[in-house]
């Protein structure tokens, strides 16, 4: 799984709530039987007599929540850029000089089977059934509830249930609230924001494209305020996470605010597409460029890596949604992308 494309405390803590808990719900919904819990999901449902003592975290971005609730796991997946510890750097004050294994590539039976886990958090692993099986003779295996697909599974979501699965449901709660305050401050600092159009794209490898609203980079932009372009919003009908378009047509991009996301090695090439050129939110200067940690932090959607990546853009986008040329956006800018 490429890492393109793919499928602080503030005071709003109740406006947060309103606009971001809502999708907690049914995602952290589990019976309680017995001192167990049990957690329906797409294979089967996973049942937890205790909370665990030692966990493996082989979802790609699964480590962040559980850093968050100050669970460091014995072992964590790495997706991409040879990160120490598979940690990044928003994440890594978590780690208080733990040493955690890192498991690359393919999750190896043996590689998990050592580390000696009581349980094994497959959330966005995109592990399949049998592979399920396998891991679950170790360990108990926490996937998503079954009403979300493997990579779609909402922040927030993640948290509250990766926190009730390691007995931390409390601190899982207020760590979402805190996370979603910083998000609603933001909202709420940009009223404008809302209703105007947002579209997050890509360009990576010669490819360029848009992220569906539901993706995560797509999902960032909805949290402040802006609305999908129509190509985005046709994607979460199709169930696609992302779009190729032709560098013949890129009108689909046309919006208020054109968020592109991508590595800060295809800057040079992306400042060179001859219809980005023609777009009017290109002459316009309403783009911003997310590369490099930005991109990762993005990519990444959670708990620790968005409030880290709001506060990192924050400007960028209030100087791009103005639509004044003269104020040129540091990102785009640097990125060679100002008109």
């Amino acid at each position: 799984m490429g890492a393109f494309p793919c499928s602080r405390r503030q005071v709003l803590g109740g406006m947060a709530a309103t606009l971001f808990a809502p999708a907690l719900l049914s995602a952290t919904r589990a019976s309680a039987a017995g001192g167990a819990l049990s957690f329906p999901h797409a294979f089967g449902t996973t049942v937890l007599p205790e909370p665990p003592r030692r966990v493996v975290s082989i979802g790609y971005t699964t480590q962040d929540p559980l850093l968050a609730l100050d669970i460091v796991p014995v072992g964590i997946r790495e997706w991409f850029g040879d990160q120490p510890h598979g940690v990044w750097p928003w994440a890594q004050a978590h780690l208080k000089g733990a040493d955690p294994a890192v498991i690359r590539g393919n999750v190896s039976l043996e590689a998990v089977a050592v580390l000696r886990p009581d349980l094994i958090v497959g959330i966005g692993s995109g592990i399949n059934e049998a592979e399920y099986a396998s891991l679950s003779r170790i360990a108990p295996v926490l996937m998503q509830p079954p009403e979300f697909p493997a990579y779609g599974m909402p922040w927030d979501a993640m948290t509250g249930l990766i926190g009730r699965a390691v007995g931390r449901e409390a601190a899982a709660d207020e760590k979402i609230r805190e996370a979603a305050a910083i998000l609603a401050a933001m909202r709420a600092r940009h009223p404008g924001w809302s209703g105007r159009t947002g579209v997050a794209a890509y360009h990576y490898g010669g490819e360029t494209g848009i992220f569906a609203p539901s993706d995560t980079r797509g999902h960032f932009l909805a949290q402040l305020g802006f609305e999908p372009v129509p190509a985005a919003r046709h994607l979460d009908k199709t169930g696609a996470f992302y779009q190729k378009l032709s560098p013949e047509d890129l009108s689909a991009l046309e919006a208020d605010l054109i968020f592109w996301v991508s590595s800060t090695e295809t800057a040079a090439d992306l400042a060179q597409l001859p219809m980005r050129r023609a777009l009017k939110a290109h002459a316009e200067g309403r783009e911003v460029f997310a590369g490099g940690l930005l991109a990762a932090a993005i990519s990444f959607g959670t708990i620790l890596s968005l409030p880290f990546a709001a506060s990192e853009l924050e400007a960028d986008i209030a100087a791009a949604v103005d639509g004044d040329p003269a104020t040129a956006v540091p990102s785009a800018v640097k990125a060679g992308l100002a008109p």
